[in-house]
């Protein structure tokens, strides 16, 4: 614990670091979940709403994130004023009314309008529970939570896409939405009847624009908060333009009925990275974690374009190769997000919310930037998302050369 509040410390103790744990990794796992879960139902959107262009599908996951980026420019602010589990409500209910007017939408327009205020109620159980544990763990034993909530937010995409196909057996893409409404609630619903507010009345700052624009200059102004966004925004963006282009890469080797079950041992495979480095990063540390991990994405990257320029052949080998590849991006994420997060943060304790905010924003949007050119450049080879992974990782190598030791 860090904080000598009494208030904090005492609602500390009512949960258990594991269920601590686990109930922010639900709430997180809702943005995970609202985009996994609709990689089954893209191609069916597009010829139903955009049958004319189907590659505008991919819209309807980038909208989402573009909302979410958004969104947290004000989450952050807002929990530091009213508290974080006010704002998770207010969230939530943006979340819901986003999932139900997609429910009814007829046109492709209506529906990325729908996404896109879908995720701008998600940035708040995406920000939140950062924020929550910042009030509570600092440092390593920080980093150490983060891993965690990061392995289940990694391991969500797993499930997700099979649910997708699962309910859309029994329905059709309309009903994944209810499914976000309930995966939703269940989420919001722990929180309010187990966790209690961590933001007490003495340090919560005022919702008011000369505040807000000290915050965000503070903020800011650290160089070092500076390269980890820079840093998280080059891991994210190859991230997620590796995710808004899965179902693509897969049918380029005859995977698509059986695509879910591929991406979950992907995920699965993938999550397990995390795993591990919850269980070292204390004794490692962060940072040297954090690099070695782009330095062999940098050379898995490098392999497999030469491989792919050298004529792969799209064969159960070829397979193979790329299978191994897509997955070495998602235990990238999986073992660098978290790290990233508590890196950022560590001396922004007395303005965790702004500090989360901001950090999410312009990583998260930056992403959506970086993400978006990638996937519509498909040309039925994995040779665009290869380069962007290899750009972005190599990237990032060098900037955590300048990045501080952690403590």
């Amino acid at each position: 614990m860090i904080h000598s509040d009494q208030s904090a410390e005492t609602s500390a103790h009512r949960l258990s670091m594991k269920e601590f744990t686990i109930m922010l990794a639900s709430l997180i796992a809702t943005v995970a979940f609202s985009i996994d879960a609709m990689l089954p139902a893209l191609g069916e959107i597009a010829e139903e709403l955009s049958p004319g262009n189907i590659e505008r599908g991919q819209m309807i996951l980038t909208v989402f994130v573009f909302g979410m980026g958004g969104g947290t420019l004000f989450v952050g602010p807002l929990s530091d004023a009213i508290g974080r589990r006010m704002t998770l409500l207010i969230g939530i209910g943006i979340y819901l009314a986003g999932s139900v007017m997609a429910i009814f939408a007829n046109s492709l327009e209506a529906l990325l309008i729908a996404r896109f205020i879908q995720g701008a109620g998600a940035a708040s159980p995406r920000l939140v529970p950062m924020a929550l544990v910042r009030d509570l763990y600092a440092g390593r034993e920080m980093a150490r939570v983060t891993s965690i909530i990061m392995m289940i937010f990694i391991i969500v995409p797993a499930l997700a896409p099979s649910i997708g196909a699962a309910i859309m057996a029994l329905s059709d893409w309309r009903g994944i939405f209810y499914a976000f409404c309930l995966f939703g609630l269940i989420g919001v619903s722990w929180l309010f009847l187990r966790q209690p507010e961590t933001l007490p009345p003495s340090r919560r700052r005022p919702l008011r624009v000369a505040s807000l624009m000290a915050g965000l200059r503070e903020v800011l102004a650290d160089r070092q908060v500076r390269l980890y966004i820079v840093i998280l925004t080059l891991g994210f963006g190859q991230m997620f333009a590796a995710l808004s282009s899965a179902p693509q890469l897969y049918a380029a080797y005859g995977i698509t009925d059986t695509f879910p079950v591929w991406f979950a041992i992907g995920a699965l495979l993938a999550g397990s990275v995390s795993f591990i480095n919850s269980r070292i990063v204390v004794r490692v540390g962060m940072r040297r974690i954090v690099g070695v991990a782009y330095r062999l994405q940098v050379v898995i990257s490098a392999v497999t374009l030469v491989l792919l320029v050298a004529g792969l052949p799209q064969n159960s080998w070829g397979f193979a190769v790329f299978f191994v590849y897509f997955v070495s991006v998602f235990a990238m994420a999986g073992i660098t997000f978290g790290n990233l997060n508590a890196l950022a943060m560590q001396n922004m304790g007395h303005l965790a919310g702004m500090a989360a905010s901001i950090i999410t924003a312009l990583s998260t949007m930056g992403a959506a930037v970086l993400a978006t050119p990638v996937g519509l450049a498909f040309n039925g080879t994995a040779v665009p998302i290869a380069c962007a992974t290899l750009v972005c990782s190599l990237i990032a190598a060098f900037l955590m050369r300048y990045t501080q030791n952690d403590s």
